[in-house]
């Protein structure tokens, strides 16, 4: 028998919080009347080198096609979107007489879609629009292009706002791009375009949301709203996760995922920390993939800040069901979570030099998330954190 939880998740809901959201499995069919009703004729896919030709792409541009709608692909976006990468993309927009952006794919490929939503309808370099600066003059009337953002992984929650994540080439670092005025008009999640997702992404970008949901929730900032949305996450995150990655065509598993996902983006509206910033740095670096790399980084700075989020300990740990609220039982609890997943216990496993340290740390400092940790660090006390990600990990 079917509890009600698990038939709510396979069923099809619309929620209009934060953004309009249509969650359901096999709502992708869907997507063509919804962007006849928005007035598109002509919008611009833009999604990662490896989703390119996956099936869903196909999938998409058909649900389209069905109430006439054309549409072109724009595919050559790094696993970490580069700024030229925006410059291309723009470039296409408005070669093909564009208006509007479907974001789809994992994190890289929604935010090299919102990067070029911001970019596509005014002159505005993407770095103009970087977060620790203030928004550029716009023209009078300017109005930025409509937005759909589909996520094929359950993951980096990227689908309900307009940040996003650009690698800064000159510079080697990942940094914040955004506008308020670029909101999605549509997030659609459909849990069946991920059940074909490795076992290995699976894992990695689960951790990923993983990390949204405890980092927002430890930010010291009141906030009781991102702190709710962050525990509902982490308990659907700490519940289904695991069978997602076992058993792989579970459409209960893939939804909760995508469902506790896309609540650990929102939550994250209230900041992130430590781990992202390092993670941002390593990323840029090396190109390592995000969701892992946060992965290998948690347990590090969880150590790192126990001192000051002990009293969010119990809240946490109700959430992924322990029946302690010490810190050694919570990071027990993680670190077995990451060892049931197969993650890696360091940044050296991956290929990140003990020299690099130096570098990431410094970079790392100046990232926002930084700011929002519950513990200051300075540089020397990030490369610590950092050398102890790469040699000891877990």
């Amino acid at each position: 028998m079917i509890d009600k939880n698990t038939e709510n998740l396979l069923s099809h809901c619309d929620w209009s919080f934060p953004v309009p959201i249509a969650y359901g499995p096999g709502r992708l069919a869907e997507l063509g009347p919804r962007a006849m009703d928005m007035g598109l004729a002509n919008p611009l896919i833009v999604t990662d080198r490896g989703s390119a030709q996956l099936p869903f792409i196909g999938a998409l541009q058909r649900a389209l096609k069905a109430t006439g709608i054309d549409s072109d692909i724009f595919a050559d976006v790094a696993p970490n979107p580069k700024d030229t990468n925006i410059t291309s993309a723009r470039k296409m927009y408005r070669q093909g007489g564009h208006d509007a952006v479907i974001a789809i794919g994992g994190g890289s490929g929604m935010d090299a879609g919102k990067a070029t939503a911001l970019t596509a309808n005014n002159d505005c370099d993407v770095w103009e629009f970087d977060f620790d600066r203030e928004s550029p003059v716009l023209p009078v009337g300017h109005e930025f292009p409509k937005l759909i953002c589909i996520p094929t992984t359950a993951g980096t929650g990227a689908e309900t706002e307009s940040t996003a994540m650009i690698t800064h080439t000159e510079r080697e670092m990942k940094l914040c791009v955004w506008h308020m005025d670029l909101t999605p008009s549509l997030t659609l999640l459909d849990p069946e375009i991920t059940i074909g997702l490795p076992a290995t992404l699976t894992a990695w970008t689960g951790i990923d949301a993983m990390v949204h949901a405890v980092e927002a929730y430890c930010v010291p900032d009141f906030h009781p709203m991102c702190d709710g949305i962050a525990l509902e996450a982490l308990a659907l995150i700490g519940q289904w996760l695991p069978w997602a990655v076992e058993e792989p065509g579970s459409m209960a598993a893939r939804g909760g995922m995508q469902i506790g996902a896309c609540l650990a983006g929102v939550s994250f509206l209230k900041g992130l920390g430590l781990v992202h910033a390092i993670s941002h740095m390593v990323g840029a670096e090396f190109d390592t993939h995000h969701g892992l790399t946060n992965a290998i980084v948690l347990p590090a700075v969880l150590r790192f800040n126990a001192p000051a989020i002990s009293h969010k300990l119990p809240a946490l740990s109700r959430a992924l069901g322990l029946e302690s609220a010490d810190f050694a039982s919570f990071d027990a609890a993680i670190c077995q979570m990451l060892d049931r997943l197969d993650i890696p216990r360091s940044l050296s496993d991956i290929g990140v030099p003990i020299e690099a340290a130096r570098s990431i740390a410094e970079k790392a400092h100046q990232d926002a998330a930084a700011a929002t940790n519950p513990r200051e660090a300075d540089v020397e006390t990030i490369e610590r954190l950092v050398i102890e990600a790469i040699t000891k990990g877990r």
